[in-house]
């Protein structure tokens, strides 16, 4: 593992302008440590856990606003410390840890209700990064643009409260889910490819592993669409889009 500290960048602050909180969690003190400095670093609040136990007490004493989660732990596992944390009702972002390079235990984390992942080992930098990205698309920071409402249909997505409606009904997204609407809403009546999906909203790719899109867009029908004349539709051998009804 790479460790440089990272450049400094400017500093992610909650709406309220409170500090970032972060839980990390993985049972090699050493990794723990070094990440604990890179996050600190960015002007993070952070905690550790060295198994999965304690890792499900943190969270919820702590409410972190982010996780970095190791898969491999002494005790229960990271999906299960996952599936714990999410039966508590929240949908705290999650950076999988693993040292397994099998594609299939990626897949699993993600499907798990992970929102991404870094194969060990792996730079600092990489981590501080991606857990960026995941915090930036929760519904934790406030970004400043002029019009952040998108609207397709009866749809609409605001990019800064990160507030879902259909027809004046919220729906609860996790950063994930949140992430594949903007884009699809962002190019209504556009087909896009599960490849483009995949690097827009993973940022890359699955080496052909293209399932996790197709889970994701069920995830976003079950909640977009359930019960209400479909937006989101499948253009067969091509890719989705979403488009207003009627």
């Amino acid at each position: 593992m790479t460790t440089t500290t990272p450049h400094r960048t400017p500093q992610i602050a909650k709406g309220d302008g409170s500090m970032v909180r972060v839980l990390v969690v993985d049972d090699e003190h050493s990794l723990t440590d070094l990440l604990k400095m890179a996050l600190r670093y960015e002007g993070w609040d952070v905690r550790t856990a060295a198994d999965g136990v304690s890792a499900v007490k943190a969270a919820r004493e702590f409410r972190p606003d982010a996780i970095v989660l190791d898969i491999m732990l002494p005790d229960i596992d990271g999906l299960e410390v996952l599936q714990r944390v999410r039966a508590d009702g929240t949908e705290t972002p999650v950076l999988f840890l693993t040292a397994k390079d099998s594609l299939d235990d990626r897949i699993a984390g993600l499907t798990a209700g992970g929102d991404d992942y870094v194969t060990k080992p792996f730079s600092l930098e990489e981590v501080v990064a991606r857990l960026r990205g995941l915090i930036r698309r929760s519904s934790i920071t406030l970004a400043n643009q002029k019009d952040p409402v998108l609207a397709v249909g009866d749809l609409t997505l605001d990019e800064d409260s990160y507030e879902v409606e259909r027809d004046g009904t919220p729906i609860e997204l996790t950063a994930t889910e949140f992430e594949l609407l903007r884009y699809l809403m962002r190019n209504p009546r556009r087909v896009l490819s599960k490849a483009q999906i995949l690097d827009r909203v993973w940022s890359y790719d699955f080496g052909g592993k293209e399932s996790v899109v197709e889970l994701y867009i069920s995830y976003l029908r079950k909640k977009i669409d359930a019960g209400r004349d479909p937006m989101i539709h499948t253009v067969r051998g091509a890719g989705y889009m979403i488009k207003a009804v009627g």
